[in-house]
Order: C-alpha cells, then structure tokens, then sequence
C-alpha cells in the first residue's frame, strides 16, 4: 500500500485482513459449533490446501482458484476420514481424547508437508493477486480484496446451507441438541463426519487464498491456529457471522495497534483485545451461552 492517507490505510487493510482471518476461522468455528471440539489441527489442514493448491499451481499450472476443483474434494474426503475413524472413536472414549488426537494429527501434518515441499517459505503469485487498486490516496494489493469478499461469500453460502437444506438442518439440528435430532431419525454419525467435511471445504479454500497472500511454511498452521482460535472467542463459538465480525475486529486492532505503537506491539492487543473479551462476555459477541 502507498500514499499519505492517514488512518485509511490501517483501517482498510485491517477489514480485508479481517477477511482472511475470518475465512481461517470459519471452519473452526463450525466443528465447534456442532461437535465441541477444538479442532487443533485446524491451521495445518489450512496450511495443506495451500500446499495442494501450491503444488497445483507451480507444476501443473493451474491458476489457484481453479485448483480448488481439486483441493476441495481432497480435503473433504480428509475431513470425512479423520471425524469418522479418529474423533468419533476418540469420543467414546473421554472429552479429552479428541483434543490430543487433534493435536497429534497437527504435529503429523507438519512432518509431512516438511517432508514433501521442505522446510523453506513458499508462496503462490498470480497477474491478478499482485495486482493492485486505489482508495483515495491509498494503493492495496486485489489479493486483499479477494480475501474479503471470498470470506463473506463463503460465510452467507455456510450460512444459507445450514437454513435451506436438509442436511443443514440435520446438522443445526444435531448441534443443539443431540439425543433429540437421533429420536427425530438424524443419523448423527454421519451429520458429524459430514459437518467435519464441509469445515474442510473452508479449509482448503481459506488455504488457497492465504497461499496468494502470505507466505507459508509446514510450521505456519500453528500462527493462523492462534489467529483463527481469537477470531472466534471474539465473534462467539459456533456463530458464523460472529466468526466473520470477530475476524473484522481482530484485523482491525492488529493493524490499528501497529499504526500507533509500531508493528512488535500488533500481536500483543491483538491478544489483548481477546482476553478483555473472554473477560466481558466469555461466549464472544454474539456467541449463545449453554
């Protein structure tokens, strides 16, 4: 970004890094939403589809939004795979056992996309994503906008899913209350294994356009883990428009607090402006309390 703007500059940039952060998190937000579970992996299944699409990109020359086509089914596939053989059976057998299988699939995922694409930065340019546009005086790059206007999209399409279809519903339905939704004929097995799924599909898309706008490592899942886990303490668990208003103010403090006190104190309000949520209101904005 260019030219003497002022606050402009941090505060647009603030809203479209929003975007992004919201993308990332929307898939946490959903798992927690209907299974309660903190998925820890979450920030390293982002980071494989931006791997996959990487991949995609580089060798086969697929521009990034194409590859979508390919990296959507296989993170769904990966979705449906984990929650069905991993996290339903680690449910049965303590609240805690899902955590930790979480966890251990984040330090497999890591290894793995080390030893695949190795250890050095990459990242994905496109004509269009180092392309840029002006507001006023201020100069942003359109992989920026991207980010946002992808995130909200995405956000009203989840969102319209869970209204208008039946499996929507099903999962809305097994979220709330799930002893009620199996009396109701809801096969919740497989409503969780599906949820999981459609979380991945945010995933891989999340993936893809954090590849075109940062650079990204097979340790960087844990950082956008840590970004995506106060997007959705801030907007409420399970809430998808929170998710994606959480991700507007956590932007918004980030690049505000570099503004007026230097970019090392960006992630301390960031972390700041978290706690005082979990502080205020725990359940996050416009999260429900249960």
């Amino acid at each position: 970004m260019t030219g003497d703007s002022g606050l402009l500059s941090p505060i647009i940039i603030g809203l479209l890094y929003g975007g992004l952060y919201a993308m990332i998190a929307l898939g946490l937000s959903m798992v927690f939403g209907v299974m309660r579970l903190i998925n820890l992996a979450h920030g390293d299944l982002v980071i494989l589809g931006s791997y996959l699409s990487f991949t995609l990109w580089s060798y086969l020359g697929f521009d990034p939004i194409v590859s979508l086509i390919l990296t959507i089914p296989v993170l769904f596939g990966l979705g449906f795979v984990i929650q069905q053989y991993l996290m339903r059976r680690a449910f049965a057998i303590s609240a805690e056992a899902p955590l930790i299988i979480a966890f251990g699939i984040s330090l497999i995922l890591q290894n793995f996309n080390q030893i695949i694409w190795q250890p050095q930065s990459r990242g994905i340019s496109t004509t269009y994503s180092m392309a840029s546009f002006n507001i006023g005086p201020a100069q942003f790059p359109v992989s920026y906008l991207l980010d946002f206007v992808v995130a909200l999209v995405v956000m009203l399409v989840l969102r319209e899913f869970l209204r208008r279809t039946y499996m929507g519903r099903a999962i809305t339905a097994a979220s709330q209350d799930n002893k009620a939704a199996q009396l109701m004929g809801v096969n919740t097995r497989m409503i969780y294994g599906f949820a999981f799924a459609i979380a991945m599909i945010s995933a891989a898309i999340a993936g893809t356009f954090l590849g075109m706008t940062f650079p990204f490592t097979p340790l960087s899942g844990t950082q956008f883990l840590i970004i995506a886990f106060g997007v959705v303490i801030i907007g409420g668990l399970g809430s998808l428009f929170g998710t994606f208003l959480g991700g507007l103010i956590l932007g918004l403090v980030q690049t505000l607090a570099g503004y007026f006190f230097g970019a090392a104190a960006q992630m301390f309000f960031v972390y700041l402006a978290v706690l005082i949520v979990l502080a205020i209101r725990p359940q996050g904005l416009l999260g429900v309390k249960r």
